[in-house]
């Protein structure tokens, strides 16, 4: 599946330049926070897929005002096309305001997550604005990642963790991609395409006239 992930920065490509091969084969965007609410409902008027999106610590206001036509997936689980997708957005708390939390919130907010993934078997994909400490992060306390993450790829090992939040331009030396483990992190910055495949699932065995039948 072809995936569209935005972060931080509308991309001019996308929005002042637009052509329809820039969204051609796309099955699903995922917007990582910090973006515009217009911009999110031209995506999702350009492209007649899903938009899914988790908050920023600059978007307060879609509290009073949120993007219409897409999703929030903040602290929910969310499968498409057999995909299962979960939202933690938000940054490390460094001022009054919505949508930053400290460390030992964040971990509460995987923790009531895990139920609901454990019920769909695991999860592929992890949306969040703030990276994973250690990876992709930066050393000021605005722009510093959250350990609490780790907890989710250590038990459940997704295919990607997609965040924004660092911009790509604050230095020439950021990567754009880590990797923990089986798990790609990508900085979504401005935009990134992606290829994300649903798991196969296992056949299910069930007990029928004293015998188990596939």
């Amino acid at each position: 599946m072809k995936i569209l992930a935005v972060a931080d920065e509308e991309c001019k490509a996308l929005w002042d330049y637009y052509t329809p091969d820039k969204l051609e084969g796309v099955e699903l965007i995922i917007g990582c926070g910090d973006l515009s609410r217009h911009y999110l409902e031209y995506l999702a008027t350009m492209a007649p897929v899903p938009v899914l999106y988790v908050h920023g610590n600059h978007d307060e206001s879609y509290d009073t005002l949120p993007p219409q036509g897409v999703e929030c997936i903040d602290d929910e689980l969310y499968v498409y096309k057999g995909l299962r997708i979960v939202g933690l957005g938000g940054s490390c708390r460094y001022r009054t305001g919505a949508w930053q939390f400290t460390e030992a919130e964040m971990k509460k907010r995987v923790n009531r997550l895990r139920g609901k993934i454990d019920r769909h078997g695991g999860v592929d994909i992890v949306v969040t604005h703030a990276p994973l400490h250690g990876y992709g992060d930066l050393a000021d306390l605005p722009h510093h990642g959250f350990t609490a993450f780790s907890t989710l790829l250590d038990r459940y090992h997704p295919q990607y963790l997609l965040h924004g939040h660092i911009h790509l331009n604050y230095g020439s030396t950021i990567p754009r991609e880590h990797q923990y483990g089986s798990t790609r992190i990508i900085n979504c910055y401005e935009r990134v395409y992606l290829d994300a495949e649903p798991p196969i699932e296992k056949p299910r065995h069930r007990l029928f006239a004293g015998l188990w039948q596939k």
